[in-house]
């Protein structure tokens, strides 16, 4: 008797992390020209900052496009489902525990209500 077990589907490599990348450097870069082109009146660092939001919008579309044919096509299992599930789910609880943290550094710790100092963890 054999049993049948589902198929982990692999992607194959993708050239959207490459696009995103140059992306991002040409909104770092056309942004810092933005600013440092302000007070002379220039405008070639605003359209190198346009360019990397238009190259950042044309790599979401066409990722997006690649997952959502390969989640249609039904590559995607249920064990890929449920992965796809649970890391959101890490996502959103490492969120919450972030935001936690930052709000009681930020606004309670100022105001005397810290309590590492109970500890002597300073």
């Amino acid at each position: 008797m054999t049993t049948k077990h589902e198929t982990y589907y692999v992607p194959a490599q993708s050239v959207w992390p490459i696009i995103g990348a140059i992306g991002l450097f040409l909104i770092a870069f056309g942004a810092g020209n933005f600013v440092q082109q302000l007070k002379s009146g220039a405008s070639g660092g605003g359209y190198i900052l346009l360019a990397g939001i238009a190259v950042i919008l044309f790599m979401l579309v066409g990722w997006f496009r690649t997952v959502i044919n390969e989640s249609t096509t039904g590559l995607y299992s249920h064990q890929m489902d449920r992965s796809f599930r649970q890391g959101m789910s890490w996502f959103i609880f490492s969120e919450v525990m972030f935001f936690g943290a930052f709000f009681w550094g930020v606004v309670l710790c100022p105001h005397g209500r810290c309590t590492l100092a109970r500890w002597r963890l300073e």
